[in-house]
């Protein structure tokens, strides 16, 4: 196959900043292998309008950003659907298609009809038998992949999944890309530049004071259970305040605003020190930029965690229990399970490595 010049990857899957910027290390892998091709993403939802949407359409690594309802709305929903999916092709002109989804209907009919109509190379999982006929390149089921190369986790339904961050490279696997390690990115944007550059005036925060960022986070009814016990997580953070000396900046989205408030007046109670409420009160742009300014990032497994560790910033990721394809394994992040308070001395051991891979060892007061 001669080099692509521009690359149209089809996702169809949740809208959550976590789930599709865990993509972002596929991209990076196929720009790595291509450098010269421009890549747009083509994100197939039943959500649209979701807030990750504004996130990604501005990543540094795509050159466009296109989301469908696949929502079939009145009897001739497939003419209306194809119609807007066609409008996108006609502006982009793809000379490659990637189907990331591996079991979707819709998208293995797109390459399919992409194959027949515009004769384009379409790439995608055969996933069950007779699917690879879609594509006309095609890798390996996700079983096997996974099964090749050891990174099958065993979960607490007693069911073997693969790490999140290595599914892309399934499909991607077709065109002899192999992940290596590669770490999922994101830029900052002139908005969160902004923000960190003006934030600490606008909200009182002293310029001299390290910054420990928290994330409660998981405020969504589906996500309430991935959310870190208040207590603990106090504990947590009043341990690392006396340790540290950091100022502690809790973030959030705007309906996860009362919580924090909550959390702040518990948290004070026990250990009085400086103590600021960001939630509700950064845009999803402005966000990488007060991330880059945390010293340390402390979150629940919600976006903001997938953002920083994007971003690099030293994250300690705190899970209610042992979740590992939803980890990252980079040394700038480290991924704990809470769930007494005989695991805060060893958390705050894993902060104090990743302030020292930072910062150096005088952080380590």
């Amino acid at each position: 196959m001669t080099a692509p010049q521009k690359i149209l990857m089809i996702k169809s899957h949740s809208p959550g900043i976590g789930d599709i910027l865990r993509s972002s290390a596929g991209w990076r892998a196929l720009k790595n292998r291509f450098p010269e091709a421009d890549l747009y993403l083509l994100l197939l939802t039943k959500e649209p309008g979701y807030v990750s949407e504004k996130l990604i359409s501005r990543h540094h690594l795509l050159k466009g950003f296109f989301v469908v309802d696949k929502r079939m709305k009145e009897i001739g929903g497939w003419r209306v659907f194809l119609d807007e999916i066609e409008k996108i092709v006609e502006a982009v002109k793809p000379d490659l298609v990637i189907d990331f989804d591996p079991y979707g209907l819709r998208t293995s009919l797109i390459c399919l009809w992409l194959r027949a109509k515009y004769h384009v190379t379409a790439v995608g999982v055969n996933e069950v038998p007779l699917r690879g006929f879609f594509y006309s390149i095609s890798s390996p089921s996700h079983k096997k992949f996974a099964k090749e190369r050891d990174l099958f986790h065993l979960q607490r339904d007693k069911k073997f999944r693969l790490e999140y961050s290595y599914r892309d490279f399934v499909v991607l696997s077709a065109l002899k890309i192999e992940r290596q390690a590669i770490p999922i990115e994101l830029e900052e944007t002139p908005e969160g530049r902004k923000f960190r550059m003006e934030f600490r005036k606008r909200f009182g925060i002293p310029e001299d004071m390290g910054i420990l960022g928290v994330n409660i986070g998981c405020g969504t009814p589906d996500a309430l259970h991935r959310r870190p016990d208040l207590k603990l997580l106090s504990s947590l953070i009043g341990h690392l305040q006396k340790k540290f000396g950091l100022v502690v900046v809790l973030t959030g989205a705007q309906f996860e605003k009362t919580i924090t408030e909550e959390f702040i007046k518990f948290h004070s109670k026990k250990y009085p020190g400086c103590i600021y409420n960001l939630a509700g009160a950064t845009d999803i742009l402005e966000l990488p930029g007060f991330l880059n300014a945390c010293n340390l990032f402390v979150s629940s497994d919600s976006g903001p965690y997938h953002i920083a560790v994007a971003l690099k910033v030293p994250t300690l990721a705190l899970f209610n229990y042992d979740n590992k394809i939803h980890y990252h394994t980079h040394p700038w992040v480290a991924c704990r399970v809470m769930r007494t308070e005989e695991d805060i001395p060893s958390l705050v051991r894993d902060a104090e490595k990743l302030l020292k891979s930072v910062t150096g060892p005088e952080m380590a007061v």
